[in-house]
């Protein structure tokens, strides 16, 4: 079985956070979802747990982080293509998101950012596939 990673988030709103998803073409995982948790399917191994903050702190041995004030994490995503990262970022803002920075264009790799509803940023990064294996 490989391994799996379960990204724990805390969100303000569970049915914005949800939306917001949808927005940009992603499912949730009724099974581990529910009125306080979305079990975001990002990948066959990869999920992420958004979830009311009253709920995170049932986990959370510290205080919990406001991301739209500090940087608690950065998320990358692999991009098939310069177009998918481009496609991904304008629908997240098209959803209430924000673009923290310009994007970066090294040639072989390009990137953008977008902060969600709850201030988290995601990165989505397409690199070229000879340069990945040179």
């Amino acid at each position: 079985m490989p391994t799996m990673i379960f990204v724990n988030l805390p969100v303000r709103d569970i049915d914005a956070a949800k939306a917001f998803w949808g927005k940009l073409g992603y499912s949730f995982n009724p099974q581990f979802s529910d009125e306080k948790t979305g079990c975001l399917v990002i990948s066959d191994t990869i999920f992420a747990m958004l979830m009311t903050e009253e709920r995170f702190k049932d986990f959370a041995t510290k205080e919990v982080a406001d991301a739209t004030k500090t940087t608690e994490v950065m998320l990358a995503l692999s991009a098939e293509s310069r177009e998918q990262v481009d496609e991904v970022v304008g629908a997240a803002l098209a959803a209430g998101g924000t673009e923290p920075r310009p994007a970066q264009d090294l040639g072989f790799m390009y990137g953008r950012a977008f902060e969600d509803l709850d201030g988290h940023v995601w990165e989505y990064v397409w690199m070229d596939p000879a340069a990945v294996q040179g």
